[in-house]
């Protein structure tokens, strides 16, 4: 087995942090979002969101981790002393302290905040944005990020009192696709979809009473330019003001018998429409198939 030591920086110099450590004691305080707000910081738990972390330059200030998963993760351990940032080994209660899982996997960064603002991201001219609008639950919210990047979003923006981004359940539910996008957080909804519209991009709200059926709309190859969906909280849905300022509210389809999908669900069929409708070689519907045909 590897020496604990062994290719890595180590900051633990008497022995592993323990839970009364006092850098394990400020890194725990990261939990809540007061001291998440006023550091710039928040924490990242489990190897895949380290090494998602780390591929970020200049994102992880401090990485925590039991001798074990140190060794079994030596890579990120080296990848981390490689840009000199400190590798402190913690005790397994000590890294309980740290993580809100019931079988944390051993590693966690301190990382610092990731905010873009709005103009600098619409500057990277996305071809499709979701816009959560209020959303407070965080499992809704990283869930939808995940997606969001899976489907080729250039941004998520957080917009009016949303669920914090850095919320360790959000982190976690993002599965590290909140190191591949622009996260931007937008104090007034209205602005923001203002901003996306003069940025070229198509606005449309979600709702199960748009008066517009997404399966309508793909089939018009109407989502073949870019987009912006805005999404709203599965108990109060989007805020009136911004589905009024929407170019279509639109539904999702229910072809069985239920009631509704909750927000992950919805967000997923929608984005995916999009990124479907933007990849096409043209601009319509139909002239793909009439290619593939001649």
């Amino acid at each position: 087995m590897q020496s604990p030591s062994r290719g890595r920086r180590l900051d633990a110099v008497s022995g592993p942090f323990t839970p009364r450590t006092p850098r394990v004691v400020a890194a725990r305080r990261l939990q809540r979002r007061r001291d998440r707000e006023n550091s710039g910081r928040f924490l990242a738990e489990g190897p895949q969101a380290v090494r998602e972390a780390l591929a970020r330059a200049g994102t992880v200030v401090e990485l925590f981790g039991t001798p074990a998963a140190l060794d079994r993760y030596a890579d990120l351990a080296a990848r981390a002393a490689g840009v000199d940032v400190p590798v402190s080994e913690v005790t397994d209660e000590a890294l309980a302290a740290l993580t809100e899982t019931v079988a944390p996997q051993g590693l966690v960064a301190v990382c610092r905040h990731l905010d873009v603002p709005l103009e600098r991201a619409l500057a990277r001219g996305p071809r499709l944005v979701a816009v959560l609008a209020e959303i407070r639950d965080p499992g809704n919210a990283g869930t939808v990020l995940r997606t969001a990047d899976a489907a080729g979003a250039g941004a998520v923006v957080f917009a009016g009192d949303a669920v914090d981004p850095y919320n360790g359940k959000c982190v976690r539910a993002s599965a590290g696709s909140l190191f591949h996008v622009d996260v931007v957080r937008a104090a007034d909804p209205v602005h923001a979809v203002d901003a996306l519209r003069a940025a070229g991009l198509s606005i449309l709200a979600t709702t199960g009473y748009g008066d517009s059926d997404l399966d309508d709309l793909t089939d018009a190859g109407q989502l073949a330019t870019p987009t912006a969906w805005l999404f709203g909280s599965e108990a109060h849905g989007l805020p009136e003001e911004l589905t009024a300022a929407a170019d279509a509210r639109v539904r999702v389809p229910l072809h069985g018998r239920a009631e509704s999908l909750n927000l992950a669900a919805a967000a997923a069929v929608c984005l995916y429409a999009s990124a479907r409708a933007l990849r096409r070689p043209t601009g319509r519907a139909g002239d793909t198939a009439g290619e593939s045909a001649g």
